[in-house]
C-alpha cells in the first residue's frame, strides 16, 4: 500500500515535465518564452514547489529550457528540438539509405537506438520513408534542377513538414588503377570501357548514368552490379573493371588513384515527426571523435555536419 501511494508522487516531475515539452514541441511556448515561477506553477499544477523545481531541472537537464540564477526559467534556442528529442526518448530511428564510408563511422559508434533498415541506395530509401518503413532517408540526389535532395524531400514528404538533417559534402570521382594506365580524365573516356557501377536506384549509379549521357559516352558490359563504394574500388583493384564512379575515401582505402569530378550534399531526409527519434543520430554527428575519424578520410566536408534544415513546401496557386 505505501508503495501504491508513492509512485505517483515519484513520477509526477516527470508527467510535468512532458506536458510543458509537449507544448514548446507544438509551438505554444518558442523559444525564449518565460516560464512562471515554480511557486506560481506548483498552484496552477495542484503540486508542490519542490516537484516543479524538479521538472524544470529535468528539462534543464535535456535542454528544453534554461535556468540562471535569479531569473525565470525560459524556453532554450533549441528547445523544440530538445522538447522532441525528450518526448521521443527510446524510440527506435529507423534509417535507410546509401551506402557511404563516413556514415559507417557514425553508425559503428551507436546502440540500438538507431537501426538500419532495407536494402542500400538512394530510391529505396526514398520508397521506404514513403511507405512509413523507415523514419529518414540518406540520400544524394542531383534534381535536373541542379539542387541536391530538397526538391525529392519537399516532393516525396508532402504535407509532413519535411527537413534535411545535414551530414556532409562528399567528393566523388573516377577510381583508376595506379597511375591511371587508361589516362581516363571526363565521363567520354568511360566509352567503350569495363564501367564498375552501383547497382540501379542508388545515388551513385544515377549519376553515373547522368554523366555517360551528357558526355555521350557508352560503356562496356560488365557482368554485375556492386552494392558499395568499397566493392567498386575493388574491382578496380582486382582488375575486373578498367574504372569506377565513387568516392574518394573508397579509392584512397586501396591505394588507387582518384580523378575527381563534383562535390555533392549527403543529407538524411526525414519528416517533422521523426526530428525527436533521430536525436541520438545528431549528437553522435556532433562527437569530437567522430569528426575527427571522418575529417581525417579524403574528400569529405563537415562544415554542415548534423545541422537541421527545415523544407519550405511550395504554395499551390491553384
Amino acid at each position: 500500500m505505501v508503495v501504491s501511494s508513492i509512485v505517483p508522487v515519484v513520477t509526477q516531475y516527470l508527467d510535468l515535465a512532458a506536458g510543458i515539452a509537449a507544448r514548446v514541441r507544438d509551438g505554444e511556448l518558442g523559444p525564449g518564452a518565460e516560464l512562471p515561477a515554480v511557486r506560481v506553477a506548483a498552484e496552477e499544477a495542484g503540486t508542490t514547489p519542490s516537484t516543479v523545481a524538479r521538472a524544470y531541472r529535468h528539462l534543464a537537464d535535456h535542454g528544453v529550457i534554461t535556468q540562471a540564477d535569479r531569473r525565470r526559467a525560459r524556453v532554450a534556442a533549441g528547445g523544440p528540438l530538445a522538447a522532441r528529442q525528450l518526448l521521443d526518448e527510446g524510440r527506435v530511428f529507423r534509417l535507410a539509405g546509401s551506402d557511404d564510408p563516413a556514415l559507417q563511422v557514425v553508425l559503428d559508434g551507436l546502440d540500438a537506438s538507431v537501426r538500419v533498415v532495407g536494402a542500400r541506395g538512394s530510391f529505396p530509401a526514398l520508397r521506404a520513408l514513403v511507405r512509413g518503413e523507415a523514419d529518414g532517408a540518406a540520400i544524394h540526389l542531383r534534381h535536373r534542377c541542379g539542387d541536391y535532395n530538397t526538391p525529392f524531400a519537399r516532393a516525396l514528404l508532402r504535407g509532413r513538414d519535411p527537413h534535411l538533417l545535414h551530414l556532409w559534402r562528399r567528393e566523388q570521382g573516377l577510381i583508376v588503377p595506379p597511375g591511371n594506365p587508361l589516362a581516363i580524365t571526363t565521363p567520354s573516356d568511360l566509352h567503350g570501357r569495363r564501367v564498375a557501377r552501383r547497382e540501379p536506384g542508388s545515388g551513385t549509379r544515377v549519376l553515373l548514368d547522368q554523366l555517360v549521357h551528357e558526355a555521350g559516352a557508352t560503356p562496356g558490359p560488365l557482368s554485375a552490379d556492386y552494392g558499395s563504394h568499397f566493392e567498386i574500388a575493388l574491382a578496380v583493384a582486382a582488375g575486373a573493371a578498367d574504372v569506377g564512379l565513387g568516392v574518394r575515401a573508397a579509392a584512397a582505402d586501396l591505394e588507387l588513384d582518384f580523378v575527381p569530378l563534383t562535390w555533392e550534399s549527403y543529407d538524411v531526409v526525414l519528416p517533422e515527426s521523426a526530428l525527436g527519434a533521430a536525436g541520438p543520430l545528431v549528437a553522435a554527428l556532433s562527437e569530437p571523435a567522430v569528426r575527427e575519424t571522418i575529417t581525417a578520410m579524403p574528400g569529405y566536408d563537415l562544415a554542415a555536419t548534423a545541422t537541421i534544415e527545415r523544407i519550405a513546401e511550395r504554395v499551390s496557386h491553384r
